[in-house]
């Protein structure tokens, strides 16, 4: 598209038009940059580094994380190939969609163990990652890293090839490393629930989940 405006339109008209682009590019840059500065002031700095950090310090941490995020941000702008930018949106495409299980599926049921999740986890991030390996992208001659969609002929497992040599059908790659992690927390559970690891404890009540702002009960899960 900005290619379009810069060789069919009038430069006054191209100018507005990337100028546009630049503008609806911060607004997802800007919550980007909001979401890490509160992942790493309350999940990482205030939960392990400093539990008593005043709402001061929080702030403070909240600020250099959000500038480190943008100082990295212009980094790879001005330091990778652009063609890159594509490739991190297929992999985090793929990372995001591996938390399924555990964040949202673990909102209705509590068979999963909480260490097969992880399990799982990884096992999908991992698998994602070497189908995106194989995937190459013949536009622009990159042996890796080519799109999300595997042809099935292609798909291995563990040097097992379920699908024969001339299925053309491709498959999102995100849709396939899911069901490997559903399955290796699915088997993970099993084998820890045999064994009897502990699994924690759900502190959580059913009426937890039907709180309503301004619910005295929230305040106080606040002050614990």
């Amino acid at each position: 598209v900005p290619n379009l405006f810069d060789t069919q339109f009038p430069a006054w008209f191209a100018g507005i038009a990337f100028a546009a682009i630049g503008i609806g590019a911060l607004v997802p840059a800007a919550i980007m940059s909001i979401a890490a500065a509160n992942l790493w002031t309350r999940n990482i700095f205030k939960e392990y580094i400093r539990k008593d950090a005043t709402p001061a310090q929080e702030a403070k941490q909240a600020k250099l994380a959000s500038l480190v995020v943008k100082l990295g941000a212009v980094l790879f702008i001005v330091l990778l190939d652009p063609q890159y930018s594509i490739d991190l949106q297929l992999i985090g495409g793929i990372i995001i969609l591996q938390t399924l299980p555990t964040v949202a599926v673990s909102l209705y049921t509590r068979w999963f163990h909480r260490w097969a999740l992880v399990a799982g986890w990884v096992a999908g991030l991992a698998w994602g990652f070497a189908m995106l390996w194989v995937i190459p992208n013949k536009a622009t001659n990159h042996a890796h890293f080519g799109g999300s969609a595997l042809p099935l002929k292609d798909l291995s497992i563990f040097g097992w090839h379920p699908f024969p040599a001339d299925m053309q059908v491709q498959v999102y790659v995100g849709f396939i490393a899911l069901i490997g992690n559903f399955v290796v927390a699915a088997i993970v559970t099993w084998i820890l629930r045999a064994r009897k690891v502990s699994n924690g404890v759900d502190s959580t009540q059913v009426e937890d989940y039907h709180a309503e702002e301004g619910d005295p009960r929230l305040k106080e899960v606040a002050v614990h």
